[in-house]
């Protein structure tokens, strides 16, 4: 997720377009943000977000030509989020030549005058590929997409329907891609689907992710006893057609295969409107939970954000129960735009999956793919398993069913024999999930991976120590043995969900979800509020940043001692570390380096790519911008140099820097390597055998140079395999 703010006017270049004036500027989150306390969505009716919608796509050529676009990029307005005071929110995704673009997203931020204050960006900065004339054909593409498919087995070469031609601008370079589904053997049942994204000049996997988004387990929900639901009168009898959400209809799947559950369905209807026997006797009883599950959630998003369903439209989505045989599972399909739920198994007595957090999570899958859209692998895939845990969570508050009392433990109701799913409280209980970041969370499956978001949110909300809720006992443990008060649940969920809505982009990352978090509770409460500070606090007790001075004090937060079990995996990891506080380690006096700091962006400086950046998916040293140099993953190149530098004549001149090395090679070998040359000769050589945690200050002896005008050149090599990133920032000659 880039961050373009207006705020950081040293580095910005305001356009203006018409009536519409952007401003491509950065800055980190939430620096010389306006507070808004009590900021908030608007409601907004069908008619009034269809307009914003059009209004957004008549802008839409203004808005990617000043954000530095290609003639060949377009953007295609997905929503628009309006708050109390006016101000909008545009979400767009983008194409290229047409070709929808993964990791293309963002979302462009108006005040209440209509003037753009900034964006967030999936991947920062124009597209361009070589072309979009693909050297594999789509059923070569099909067969690798078959053969790439991690989550799925037994998948056949002609299992992947519906290859399609995309641009994958995930990485740091976008390159044109095929994006297949394929079908098999999974966690889901015997039809499984997942979707692979393969090079469309070689067929090598880019990516792979399941495309049944839902809860899976041993065991599932029982009813929620009894409970008032929406029905319709159709003649003589009634349906369970909920006209007041949207129109949602739980069908009876009949048992018809997880990958087409409306196969063999069949509507509710009977006489009477007296519905299910709390017993799986009965199949009304699954529909039931299902219908009373998916209303309650409904009217959470609405009461709570001013949402009107999924997709913010009113339109509700269809739900199926009794979906497959003996299946444990429930999940959210965006392609269908439904909901399907499985009856369990043996394993747990048959008991369906519907139970009220589960219904909860599954329709909040669906706001995710309706907002910041979430890749459902690596750290963007946890959380996006996490947001669904955390407002399935809070749908059990909202409901306050005395049967399905709100806590923490996801799944409770499942009548698993661990007792639950997952712990929000203490996320490491079940022996898989994480509860703190480290470097390799990425490569983790996302259902685990969700435990540092669900600790995050648990200790934003209710803070540290023992208590018991719902019945159930808590321990708000932190992996720094920080101690501290939460900010309530409402205010916690309030903060993820504009977070997610109106500064996450489908490729965030934990690092960039502190980022959006902490803009959000500055929006919400204040840019200094004591809850944007705990936010910060709930944070670092997972491992992800550093606390922000406590509000209070002025005096940033005593640093807790850490444990031997919350220090962050060594590793190497080519998943991006997250953002701790920038250093205040000052550069030596009198530096002869114009922009040394690069916190005037590329001003000094000669590049032979755009690696002077402020992406937030890494971090810079000190303050927001930093140099990105390789991290390809192929044979490459890059050159980052300064000519005309005047070394001091006296005393011991010295080039200090901050290096961080992170990588995907193992070994002492030097592999990937970075030179610090002056005047053409290589002075020091780093490679992925000096990878490193964090930032690690450098310093080269100048000497031999005293008196002389020199040039400084960074140079970059990387070979054919795996990639290596070297991260340069705060450089000084003294």
């Amino acid at each position: 997720m880039s961050r373009k703010n207006a705020l950081a006017a040293a580095v910005a270049a305001a356009l203006a377009l018409g009536t519409l004036t952007v401003v491509a500027t950065q800055s980190t989150a939430a620096a010389g943000t306006t507070a808004r306390p009590g900021a908030g969505f608007r409601a907004v009716s069908a008619d009034a977000r269809a307009e914003a919608l059009r209004t957004a796509d008549r802008e839409a050529a203004a808005v990617a030509k000043s954000l530095g676009f290609g003639p060949d990029e377009r953007l295609v307005a997905k929503d628009v989020l309006l708050d109390t005071d006016g101000a909008r929110h545009v979400r767009y995704d983008r194409t290229y030549r047409n070709l929808p673009v993964i990791g293309g997203d963002l979302v462009v931020h108006y005040d209440s005058n209509g003037k753009a204050t900034g964006s967030d960006q999936a991947h920062q900065g124009a597209i361009k590929v070589a072309g979009v004339t693909p050297k594999l054909s789509a059923s070569d593409a099909s067969a690798a997409a078959a053969k790439h498919a991690k989550h799925v087995r037994n998948a056949k070469s002609d299992s992947a329907d519906g290859s399609t031609l995309v641009v994958y601008a995930v990485g740091k370079i976008p390159v044109l891609a095929y994006r297949s589904t394929v079908t098999g053997d999974g966690e889901s049942g015997p039809a499984s689907r997942e979707a692979v994204i393969v090079d469309a000049a070689s067929g090598a996997p880019l990516d792979q992710y399941e495309l049944h988004q839902g809860v899976t387990g041993t065991g599932n929900g029982v009813t929620a006893g009894q409970v008032t639901i929406e029905t319709s009168q159709s003649g003589s009898g009634y349906t369970l057609t909920d006209a007041a959400h949207g129109g949602t209809i739980v069908y009876d799947s009949y048992n018809s295969p997880q990958s087409n559950p409306k196969q063999n369905a069949r509507t509710f209807s009977k006489s009477s409107n007296s519905w299910g026997n709390g017993s799986t006797s009965s199949r009304e009883s699954a529909a039931v939970d299902a219908s009373y599950g998916l209303a309650k959630t409904w009217d959470f998003y609405q009461s709570t954000f001013n949402r009107s369903g999924i997709r913010n439209d009113g339109r509700g989505a269809p739900a199926y129960v009794h979906v497959d045989n003996q299946l444990l599972n429930a999940f959210y399909d965006d392609n269908c735009f439904c909901m399907s739920f499985g009856d369990g198994s043996s394993q747990n007595g048959n008991t369906p999956v519907t139970a009220l957090d589960v219904a909860g999570h599954e329709m909040s899958h669906g706001v995710t793919a309706a907002t910041a859209n979430l890749t459902y692998s690596g750290e963007s895939g946890g959380l996006n398993e996490a947001t669904s845990d955390i407002f399935g969570t809070m749908v059990e508050f909202y409901a306050n069913n005395p049967s399905d009392p709100g806590d923490y433990y996801i799944g409770e109701k499942l009548n698993m024999s661990a007792g639950s799913l997952r712990r929000m409280d203490n996320p490491a209980s079940d022996g898989n999930s994480l509860g703190c970041w480290t470097s390799g969370a990425g490569q983790v499956d996302v259902h685990y991976s969700s435990g540092i978001g669900n600790h995050f949110f648990y200790l934003a909300a209710e803070g540290t120590g023992a208590k018991t809720i719902g019945g159930l006992a808590h321990n708000g443990t932190t992996c720094n043995n920080d101690t501290f008060t939460g900010i309530g649940r409402d205010k916690a969920a309030a903060v993820w969900y504009r977070a997610l809505t109106t500064y996450m982009t489908s490729t965030t990352t934990y690092a960039s979800a502190r980022t959006a978090t902490l803009q959000a509770a500055a929006d919400l409460y204040g840019a200094n509020s004591r809850e944007r500070y705990l936010i910060s606090k709930a944070w670092a007790a997972v491992s992800v940043g550093t606390a922000l001075p406590d509000p209070g004090t002025g005096s940033p937060s005593p640093t807790p001692s850490t444990s031997a079990s919350a220090s962050p995996s060594s590793s190497p990891s080519s998943s991006p570390s997250p953002s701790a506080s920038p250093s205040t380690s000052s550069t030596p006096t009198g530096n002869a380096l114009a922009n040394g700091t690069f916190e005037q962006g590329a001003a000094g400086w000669t590049q032979s790519d755009n690696d002077i950046t402020n992406s937030t998916l890494q971090a810079a040293h000190g303050g927001s911008w930093y140099a990105w140099m390789m991290g390809y993953g192929t044979s490459a190149i890059e050159s980052l140099s300064q000519s005309n530098i005047a070394v001091p004549a006296n005393g011991s001149p010295k080039l200090t820097f901050w290096l961080k090395v992170t990588t995907a090679e193992s070994g002492p070998t030097a592999y990937d390597t970075l030179k610090v040359n002056v005047n053409g000769t290589t002075l020091a050589t780093y490679s992925n055998a000096n990878a490193s945690a964090g930032y690690v200050q450098k310093t080269v002896d100048l000497s031999a140079y005293k008196g002389r005008s020199v040039k400084l050149e960074f140079a970059g090599t990387e070979d054919t395999y795996l990639a290596t990133v070297f991260l340069l920032d705060d450089i000084a000659v003294g």
